[in-house]
């Protein structure tokens, strides 16, 4: 099977696999009990116990003008996977909600089930979503709209999100009750734990330098600017034991990128020489603004002259 090929199957099912699991999280879990962690899933939610309108309907039917927007400012094949990603989630919330009803499985007569809700509805969304983002795709919804919140408005994508969830969370409490605003604030922290160790398998930090030595470079460097629409650096370098010249690539990534590079540069060349490391900080497009952490250098000197 061609390489290519190989590598595409492998993250549509991670894809498709990844997505089933989340909307069991919503189906079973977070909708039943009226927890709106935030994202479209969440604007989903009240929109049911509000009006009755299916979950997987409007997660849908909410994401398209999303996806759209999506696909005009960063690019046809990020739209594609953010609609694939949105279109198998609303497709899996829907199905789950006709086998299951949409009482779920759990006695909410209990107050026990709404703790199981919070636990297992956070459990398997972080693990769902991690999967997605390992196949390099996305459920689209409330993350393009982050990116493109932290595009315009030179804040970070993680603040973008915070700041949207925020919103749908606050929204809940007024609809449903504080209290549910407060389970929803857990399912949120318990999804982003999870995920992080899905995601995050290969070690913690907010990116990844890749530095990479290899007879087939030119192969693994196009992969990374085609395929993971990344860039990177060719530096020269010299064995010390060997004494030879060779050429060595060093890219930056974030974290869900890592386990398709690394795959995919063993199937190219299972000799190549490869370290990871963790990066904590990176500046420039694609990752934090630089004046983001120049406005910060600026407040830390501030506030020590105020000190």
């Amino acid at each position: 099977m061609d390489r290519r090929l190989r590598r595409t199957l492998i993250d549509y099912a991670y894809t498709v696999v990844g997505s089933a699991i989340t909307a069991l999280a919503i189906a079973l879990f977070t909708n039943p009990a009226q927890i709106a962690p935030g994202g479209v899933s969440g604007i989903g939610t009240i929109l049911y116990h509000c009006f009755g309108i299916d979950v997987g309907l409007s997660i849908f039917v909410l994401s398209l003008p999303i996806f759209l927007l999506g696909m005009k400012l960063f690019g046809k094949m990020y739209g594609l996977k953010s609609l694939v990603g949105t279109a198998l989630l609303s497709l899996f919330t829907s199905m789950w909600t006709m086998i299951f009803g949409y009482d779920g499985i759990l006695d909410y007569s209990h107050e026990m089930a709404l703790w199981l809700s919070c636990l297992y509805g956070g459990v398997l969304s972080g693990i769902g979503i991690g999967l997605v983002m390992k196949g390099g795709s996305n459920t689209g919804g409330t993350d393009i709209l982050a990116l493109v919140m932290a595009r315009f408005m030179h804040i970070t994508t993680g603040t973008s999100l915070m700041v949207i969830d925020g919103i749908i969370i606050a929204a809940s409490a007024f609809i449903f009750s504080i209290e549910s605003a407060l389970y929803a604030i857990i399912v949120a922290y318990i999804t982003t734990l999870v995920l992080d160790k899905v995601v995050l398998s290969m070690g913690t930090g907010y990116a990844k330098s890749v530095y990479i030595i290899s007879e087939r470079l030119d192969e693994i460097g196009d992969y990374i600017l085609t395929e993971l629409d990344r860039s990177g650096t060719v530096i020269p370098a010299r064995g010390l034991y060997t004494k030879e010249d060779k050429p060595m690539l060093m890219t930056v990534l974030p974290n869900q990128s890592i386990s398709r590079l690394t795959s995919t540069v063993h199937e190219i060349d299972e000799k190549a020489f490869m370290i990871i490391t963790d990066t904590h900080h990176v500046l420039g497009e694609g990752f934090t603004p630089i004046s983001k952490m120049v406005d910060r250098a600026h407040s830390d000197v501030t506030q020590e002259r105020d000190g």
